[in-house]
């Protein structure tokens, strides 16, 4: 039995509609610490068992939680397992740093760039590029039906990057626009595909249609180690509109023959054959 501030932490992750895979990643990593805070022994080892579940199960599609669970070792000694989890939460964040400062990179002077979602790697990449001075803007999809999209305008906002909000059904008509297509990812199969916000793979199709050259920023605990892109299980979350049952999965594919490259911290890797 986990205790109540742990499920609370789950419940938080399970709710969680903005934040993607990194910031749920790192929230479980701080359930596993609070965990080593509050039980040892025998009690311990049974309560990581049914973490890993739990945490897995918030979403099975990510690859994120899957690394996780993979990260923090079966023990019934709480001072490895805390230590683990806050090593976790460590290159997490130095991840994202760095790939905000590879990234960058891949952005030159006057650059329009188009993204989809709200990607913490993506927003990374914006502000490095910001702090060396670089000129861009951003086209930006609302991302519905929860709006991912409206939360990144706020940020960009803060940075004082000029941008434009436009419908997903868009993506077609703007990417044209575009100079570089920049999109985050909740995982990366091992046969270098992309799995994000449903809309990217549209997305994707016009860049290539259009030769704007697309990447996907993630860390490498994204990418799983045994998942193959015809093995993903989407989920679907539908809703009622005026009436009406509307479907809506989390989810799409965009296969490796589409994207330029994956930033990570470790650099841009190229799928398939460097994932």
């Amino acid at each position: 039995m986990l205790p109540d501030e742990v499920k609370m932490i789950i419940e938080e992750m399970k709710a969680e509609r903005i934040q993607g895979a990194s910031w749920l990643a790192r929230k479980g990593a701080e359930a596993y610490r609070l965990l080593a805070e509050t039980m040892e022994g025998d009690e311990l080892k049974k309560a990581l068992e049914e973490i890993g579940e739990e945490i897995i199960n918030v979403n099975r599609t990510m690859a994120s939680l899957y690394n996780l669970t993979r990260f923090i070792p079966i023990t019934g000694n709480p001072a490895i397992v805390k230590s683990k989890a806050e090593e976790f939460i460590r290159l997490s964040e130095e991840a994202k740093r760095e790939i905000g400062n590879i990234g960058s990179e891949l952005i030159d002077e006057n650059e329009v760039i188009i993204t989809h979602s709200f990607s913490s790697a993506v927003l990374e990449i914006l502000k490095s590029a910001r702090r060396k001075g670089k000129g861009f803007r951003v086209i930006l999809t609302e991302s519905s039906p929860d709006y991912e999209g409206i939360a990144l305008a706020r940020e960009l906002e803060k940075l004082d990057v000029p941008f434009e909000v436009i419908t997903d059904a868009q993506v077609g008509l703007f990417s044209k626009r575009a100079t570089l297509a920049l999109v985050g990812a909740d995982t990366i199969t091992r046969d270098g595909a992309l799995i994000n916000k449903a809309g990217t793979y549209p997305l994707a199709l016009a860049c290539h249609d259009n030769s704007v050259p697309f990447y996907g920023a993630a860390e490498s605990f994204k990418i799983h180690p045994e998942l193959e892109s015809e093995e993903v299980d989407i989920t679907e979350r539908s809703y009622t509109r005026q009436g009406f049952r509307i479907r809506n999965y989390l989810f799409d594919i965009t296969p490796w023959k589409y994207i330029r490259g994956i930033i990570t911290e470790f650099g841009v890797l190229i799928p398939p054959k460097e994932i």
